[in-house]
């Protein structure tokens, strides 16, 4: 292969019309044939959910002094307190019983569908890589070593390098062109490595695969989306186009990537968590959802011909941010691909498929941003005509990672609001509150924690039980940091708490996301901007807690841990957003993941890479 190979390949234009929500496809497109419905997975996961809520807030309803001597205005705001208890305590359910199914499925060990592992490849794989902005060098770095890999595993003829481009500046497409040249003449002998450009960014992301798709779609059966910090071993890419071959009505297959690479004592949170409670988490998800997945938008299979036919977005009614462009388009490509007959299946166990975390909770937090306005924009798409009904459940889950911290944020406003409301002139706090069934509130607020926690302990148990701890740590190195990265979680609750609550504000006053280039390696310090961004907390946290004890000692005992957290807001920030702290954690083997401990070769190819021919 020369370097001089042209941009693109010729034009294979594949059609890929616009959907239309509101009118289910007449043709779905495939047969599925029979299908095995993980009925006993969804019972215990909704159902055990839908009991443990109904019960939970039937004991909340008992323990309030409703309906007795307090004002009428009081009482309609202790009922209202206790339909936000029963949303938040449904969504703490819900997380508890997909961990306790992904228990089960984890000691049942039940056969999956899989492919057999030897089998020849037969169709053409495109792995795309969508950027905007990106560091180059990484970037080319990284795909030089996924190409090595499957040239390692005999499978380079199957598969293309294609690089979509979306950057804005002439100097950042000067060095993505640079960049190519030195990928393409160092994969010559490998596998083709393709670069195109669009001139102008429509429909971002999502607008940049559809008109590849639309122009050289029929290239290829498959393709590997990859975001620009995805990292694919080529025995894992093998495995998904097994996947595919094996079974013609699958339409996309999702892997659940491992967070890696992370520096801040924040991305080392992260991906300590990812690895020691999210495999469990997965498992469950994966059970009850069945052939009804969903898609993360990268490290995922999918089938060209599935993806045009069905996953074409329509433009939404309406003005931005709830209207225009569909935002999160991944969770909509999968309900549409789905709609028209096609399995959504996810693999968890597959080892070999890494993303990086972002480096700091700011830079979390506008990702967020964006994800939120996506999902908010996911309620246009519920009534859409011939989804399935767990597609609708996708949406609704997408929506509560963020709605959760509002009405949580609501609940601890009511409460203070009720107190303060008693403290006056109608009666102390003391007198009004003796209604309140102490003992039985303790027990709630008890079983709430225990779920809310449950996730965590049964992945790190079935890490210990299991010895999954990565080489070296040993389990009470692993248990000392699952014990830190718990209290470090309880500190930023509160603070993501106001976060997410301000983005679903911004975005119901209409304010628009944009789109940026996510940071993806961290840039050193900036109080002034830590104070600007967390200083206001910080001085909320502050008052709030002198004020909840002169209305009430106890209840001032019971928001400590949200004062606390918010009162430390700046600090708190800053550790975790330290590479130091980070750093000298690593260096003591605590919040440790096994490619720390063994590192796979492909991350030592990349590394080696980017330093002898990538990096300028």
């Amino acid at each position: 292969m020369s370097a001089a190979l042209p941009n693109m390949p010729p034009l294979a234009p594949l059609a890929m019309p616009r959907q239309v929500l509101l009118q289910a496809p007449i043709d779905r497109g495939v047969n599925e044939g029979p299908r095995s419905i993980p009925h006993p997975a969804r019972w215990l996961t909704f159902g055990g959910s839908l009991m443990m809520t109904l019960a939970a807030s039937h004991q909340m309803m008992l323990t309030l002094p409703l309906n007795e001597s307090l004002t009428p205005i009081v009482n309609a705001q202790l009922w209202l307190w206790v339909v936000l208890f029963a949303f938040t305590f449904q969504w703490i359910a819900l997380s508890a019983t997909t961990a306790v199914t992904g228990l089960f499925a984890v000691l049942s060990r039940p056969a999956r569908r899989r492919a057999d592992p030897g089998a020849a490849l037969r169709g053409k794989t495109a792995l795309v890589m969508p950027i905007y902005n990106e560091d180059t060098d990484r970037l080319f770095a990284t795909l030089a070593a996924m190409g090595e890999d499957l040239k390692r595993e005999g499978l380079h003829r199957h598969f293309d390098i294609v690089v979509l481009s979306d950057s804005s500046t002439p100097a950042q497409c000067a060095s993505e062109r640079a960049a190519i040249a030195r990928l393409r003449a160092y994969l010559s002998d490998t596998l083709p490595v393709w670069y195109r450009r669009r001139a102008k960014n429509t429909e971002r992301k999502a607008g940049n695969i559809r008109d590849f798709v639309q122009r050289w779609g029929r290239h290829y059966d498959y393709m590997v989306v990859l975001d620009a910090d995805s990292l694919m071993s080529g025995q894992v890419l093998g495995t998904l186009v097994r996947e595919m071959e094996a079974d013609p009505t699958v339409g996309i297959v999702q892997t659940l990537p491992r967070l890696c690479g992370g520096e801040t004592l924040y991305a080392r949170l992260q991906q300590f968590a990812g690895f020691a409670y999210g495999g469990v988490f997965a498992q469950g998800l994966c059970a009850w959802q069945g052939d009804d997945g969903n898609y993360w938008g990268h490290n995922a299979i999918i089938r060209v011909t599935a993806f045009a036919q069905a996953a074409g977005l329509p433009t939404l009614a309406g003005p931005a941010p709830f209207g225009g462009e569909i935002r999160s388009h991944d969770f909509v490509e999968a309900a549409l691909i789905r709609r028209a007959g096609w399995t959504v299946r996810m693999l968890p166990d597959l080892n070999g498929t890494w993303e990086e975390c972002p480096p700091t909770l700011w830079d979390a937090a506008v990702r967020d941003r964006r994800w939120a306005q996506g999902n908010v924009q996911h309620l246009a798409v519920l009534t859409a005509k011939g989804l399935r009904w767990p597609s609708r459940v996708h949406f609704l889950m997408g929506v509560m990672n963020y709605l959760a911290s509002l009405l949580w944020l609501a609940m601890l406003l009511l409460g203070v609001a009720v107190t303060a409301q008693l403290a006056g002139p109608e009666g102390s706090v003391a007198e009004v509150w003796s209604g309140v069934d102490a003992q039985r509130m303790m027990a709630v607020v008890l079983f709430s924690a225990v779920l809310l926690l449950l996730p965590k302990w049964l992945g790190a148990l079935l890490a210990v039980a299991n010895r999954r701890q990565p080489a070296g740590t040993g389990r009470v190195r692993f248990c000392v940091s699952a014990l830190l990265e718990l209290v470090v979680t309880v500190l930023l609750t509160p603070i993501l708490m106001i976060i997410h609550s301000r983005h679903l504000w911004e975005i119901a006053r209409g304010k628009d996301s944009g789109w940026s280039t996510q940071r993806r390696q961290h840039t050193g310090p900036h109080w002034q901007r830590r104070l600007a961004r967390y200083g206001a907390l910080s001085l909320i946290g502050a008052a709030l807690m002198p004020l909840l004890f002169w209305l009430s000692p106890s209840l001032m005992l019971w928001m400590l841990p949200i004062g606390l957290g918010l009162s430390l807001a700046v600090p708190i920030t800053a550790l975790v957003d330290s590479p130091a702290v980070g750093q000298w954690l690593k260096r003591h083997q605590y919040l440790i993941i096994p490619e720390e401990s063994a590192q796979p070769d492909i991350m030592r190819r990349r590394e080696t890479l980017l330093a002898r021919i990538f990096e300028r």
